[in-house]
């Protein structure tokens, strides 16, 4: 019997695709970007309308391990929001907001600098008279569309979201629908507490 080798690729997701290899309904998904083994999945999600950073493998281990909520690995996203925020939001963020009549776990919270990242395509609908803020939001757990669910509770509503970093894997400067193979200091890294 053959030795099972493991496969590990970091995505820069486009708006727009599902992180599934097949759809009923003619969605583009992850098979449009790039011809991965057959036996590599996502590990997590990111909805049809965020981008960024997804970790695919056939590693079972690293999927369970990465996906265990016990586990508590850090998340971190760029957010795009409608407004400016003030002081009070970004600590009820930090501190947990009640979505779904459960709590979040406390969450790293800052401003940060527009992170120029390509337009979007379709591009995210901007008002005039509004202005927008980019966020930093960390989180260790992965509730379904929790970020965008959290902005929102706060009175912010969020008009894109990028992951940039899955615990010690960085988005950097992979383009939107590039992949690349980990490196084994990336995976030990992933796979070490």
């Amino acid at each position: 019997m053959h030795k099972k080798i493991f496969k590990y690729y970091a995505l820069n997701k486009p708006y727009g695709v599902l992180c599934q290899f097949t759809d009923k309904e003619g969605r583009r998904t992850l098979k449009s970007l790039y011809d991965f083994p057959k036996d590599v999945y996502s590990v997590g999600r990111l909805d049809m309308d965020s981008e960024g950073l997804l970790l695919l493998t056939n590693d079972k281990r690293l999927f369970d391990f990465l996906l265990n909520p016990k586990n508590r690995h850090e998340k971190e996203y760029f957010v795009q929001v409608e407004g400016i925020p003030t002081d009070e939001a970004l600590e009820k963020l930090r501190e947990g907001v009640i979505i779904e009549g459960r709590k979040t776990l406390p969450a790293k919270v800052k401003r940060i600098d527009d992170p120029n990242f390509p337009q979007r395509v379709p591009p995210i609908r901007e008002r005039k008279s509004i202005p927008t803020t980019w966020l930093s939001i960390t989180i260790v757990e992965g509730r379904n569309r929790q970020v965008r669910k959290m902005t929102a509770a706060v009175g912010y509503p969020t008009l894109r979201l990028v992951r940039v970093r899955i615990k010690n894997i960085f988005l950097g400067d992979l383009k939107q629908g590039q992949v690349r193979e980990l490196t084994s200091k990336e995976i030990d890294g992933l796979l070490s507490d």
